[in-house]
């Protein structure tokens, strides 16, 4: 959003906000009969109300949905909101959600008023929940006797099931969990002492942090709750997690380079960040759990199920040159996956240092009597140097820089042709991926944004000279997003290359980040945390919205995961597809559909009959049956056969994949199959152009 566009828009909304203290009190639900003291009860504070009522207010009016706060979305917001406070219905009796619901078309009331009370009172219940359970479990927990010759089951996903009626229900479900997290313990070297020691410290641990809770974590579960239920990336941002994100965006810090995030009492890692020992040892992604972080090569494992995510910060972090290691249960891993040992040297990263990087690779012919030199770069997100740039700086750090001297390079070498691997590139700056696609075609639209009012802004790149001619592809899979989906759908749609691997994610939105600091009244000048409001969204120049189908590649390689687990399809308020009026421009022509249909059926005979592909698609399968199995054995011998198992599988998949290496390598020795099959899908490309 422009500047001007703050000088109407400020006025307009802090009369908005202030208009709550008029109107008439909503009707609330009886008091809940605490046995907390009142002391160790949250309540809102009056920062709060007026966040929540401006929040409120920014969304009505600016979200590019149009969709209004209204009984309908009122009842999306608290389903949100009980998902986030339990889940996984451990806590919460059915009473408790039948008393919350009574009032669920009443939110949007609420907000509107600034009366937060009962929100809080919702969460001071789970409060009371939580401690009184924990209470419990420390106490019984030291004697408490299991039999692990009894075959039975923990469901170890239960956010679809209806909560329990009963405490003798929970009571039941509860010892299933203390049972299985003693057992998981067990099978990873610890006696049944031991394994219960451990557990009673995770739940000591517990309850002292239920302890600190403070109202701004409230208010943030609950206005996350709120604007997840407009689309998933509209986002509250806290005082302290909005500095964090600043902090991020603007400094270095030493480290993994990862994102994490609480979930239940697991730290889950949220995004790997791209030139940081964790992206480059390809061993870590997101969804992966984090259970126990070591010192150094010779410390033990400290447990850090159940600790604040803060604390488990501290513990991973650390000076540049050292050793930290993880234990890490896989998030693509089914319920009986156990922990692997991952071990990092920690660096100082630097958004500006998450830098393309080129490699050759020799490439036989299928004939035998040819080798090609084939370069591929890699692109990890698309970045610029923002203060060189605005300082005139001629050579400024950029993507679109950088990849035009690792071409040079490559080009120098004898490159005869081109991979662009943007897996796992998340996207950032879209001018640079509209640069970017500028070194592929002659000139034409790239990109086209729309607002809420259906005003179109048309990104083209205007240059008539393109940078690099020769044979190209493009890697992409289900993480490929945003800027890297607008890029290849250039590719595509001018037809200049030839689109590998797997649809992206589909995240076709653009979001603005509001600073709530300059509307809060009364701040003196103190952070009051940041929105990230959806208003526009991506089409690209056939007008074809990315959202949610993202780019659809020319040649589909297998996938590990799937559409209902990666990608905007995912997410249940994720904005629709739709389309809108091409743009004008001129194809390339490079590839026509003939040519990309002899490729598609080249490569499908290939899938039927290549050994390592063959066990590529056994182990995505395996895979996938592993991920449909939501109950986990309480038995021992079972559980040690059925972890045993996985173990193995894991073992072929690192064998499948093999050493990955940035260093130059001949194809025999890729330990990609995905990059292989590509570099064999370009060698094919050049080799029917030359008949």
């Amino acid at each position: 959003m422009k500047k001007a566009a703050y000088l109407i828009l400020i006025p307009i909304v802090l009369a908005i906000v202030w208009s709550f203290h008029n109107q008439n009190p909503i009707q609330r639900l009886e008091a809940y009969p605490f046995t907390l003291a009142d002391t160790s009860l949250l309540k809102p504070e009056e920062v709060h109300k007026q966040k929540a009522a401006l929040v409120t207010q920014f969304i009505n009016l600016y979200h590019y949905s149009d969709q209004k706060l209204n009984n309908e979305t009122s009842q999306k917001i608290l389903s949100n909101y009980l998902d986030a406070l339990d889940g996984n219905r451990l806590y919460f009796l059915a009473s408790d959600i039948e008393r919350f619901r009574k009032n669920s078309q009443l939110i949007d009331d609420y907000l509107l008023e600034g009366n937060l009370d009962p929100i809080y009172e919702m969460f001071n219940v789970r409060k009371q929940r939580v401690l009184n359970r924990l209470e419990k479990i420390i106490a019984d927990l030291p004697e408490q006797k299991f039999d692990y010759e009894k075959d039975e089951y923990l469901l170890t996903n239960r956010d679809s099931l209806p909560w329990p009626q009963t405490e003798a229900e929970l009571d039941g479900i509860w010892r299933k969990q203390i049972k299985n997290s003693v057992l998981s313990l067990m099978l990873a070297g610890k006696t049944e002492e031991e394994s219960k020691e451990t557990v009673l410290s995770r739940y000591e641990r517990s309850q002292r942090y239920a302890h600190q809770y403070k109202s701004e974590d409230v208010f943030e579960i609950f206005m996350n709750s709120l604007s997840s239920a407009f689309d998933p990336h509209t986002t509250y941002f806290s005082p302290v997690n909005s500095e964090s994100f600043n902090m991020e965006l603007n400094k270095s810090f030493e480290g993994i380079g990862a994102r994490l995030q609480n979930q239940d009492d697991f730290t889950v890692i949220v995004e790997i960040i791209p030139g940081g020992p964790a992206f480059k040892s390809k061993e870590l992604k997101a969804d992966d759990k984090i259970v126990g972080v070591a010192q150094g090569d010779d410390e033990e494992f400290t447990d850090v199920v159940g600790w604040r995510i803060n604390d488990v910060v501290s513990l991973i972090r650390g000076d540049k040159g050292t050793v930290v290691r993880l234990q890490v249960i896989p998030g693509d891993a089914g319920a009986n996956a156990p922990p692997t040992v991952i071990r990092l040297v920690r660096d100082k990263i630097k958004l500006e240092e998450q830098s393309a990087s080129k490699r050759m690779i020799e490439v036989p012919g299928s004939k035998g009597d040819k080798t090609y030199q084939f370069g591929v770069i890699t692109i990890p997100n698309f970045y610029v140097n923002f203060e060189d740039y605005q300082a005139g700086v001629k050579d400024y750090k950029s993507t679109t820089n950088d990849v035009k001297k690792l071409i040079t390079a490559l080009e120098a070498e004898g490159a005869d042709g081109l991979i662009i691997d943007l897996r796992n590139n998340g996207g950032g700056y879209l001018q640079e991926a509209i640069a970017l696609s500028g070194l592929f075609i002659k000139r034409g639209p790239v990109v086209q944004v729309r607002n809420k009012q259906g005003e179109i802004e048309m990104k083209a790149d205007n240059d008539p000279e393109k940078f690099y001619e020769g044979p190209l592809l493009v890697m992409v899979n289900e993480f490929s997003a945003s800027a890297s989906e607008i890029f290849a759908g250039v590719i595509q749609d001018y037809e200049r290359g030839l689109i590998v691997g797997e649809q992206t994610f589909g995240k076709g939105t653009v979001q603005q980040m509001i600073d709530l600091t300059r509307f809060i009244k009364n701040s003196d000048g103190k952070n009051a945390g940041q929105v990230k409001l959806t208003l526009q969204k991506y089409y690209r120049a056939t007008g074809s919205s990315t959202q949610h189908k993202g780019v659809v590649p020319d040649i589909e390689l297998p996938s590990l995961y799937g559409r209902e687990i990666v990608g905007e399809s995912s997410e249940a308020s994720a904005l629709p597809w739709d389309e809108i009026k091409s743009a004008n421009f001129t194809k390339e022509g490079d590839l026509a559909k003939a040519d990309i249909l002899k490729l598609q059926k080249s490569f499908k005979k290939r899938l039927k009959t290549d050994e390592e592909l063959q066990t590529l698609l056994e182990m995505i399968d395996e895979i996938k049956e592993l991920r449909k199995r939501d109950r986990v054995s309480l038995n021992l011998e079972k559980r040690k056969v059925e972890s045993d198992a996985y173990t193995e599988k894991q073992k072929e998949r690192d064998e499948l994949f093999g050493e990955i290496s940035k260093e130059d390598k001949p194809f025999d020795k890729v330990g990609d199959p995905y990059l292989k099959n590509s570099l064999r899908i370009l060698r094919e490309l050049i080799e029917n152009a030359m008949g």
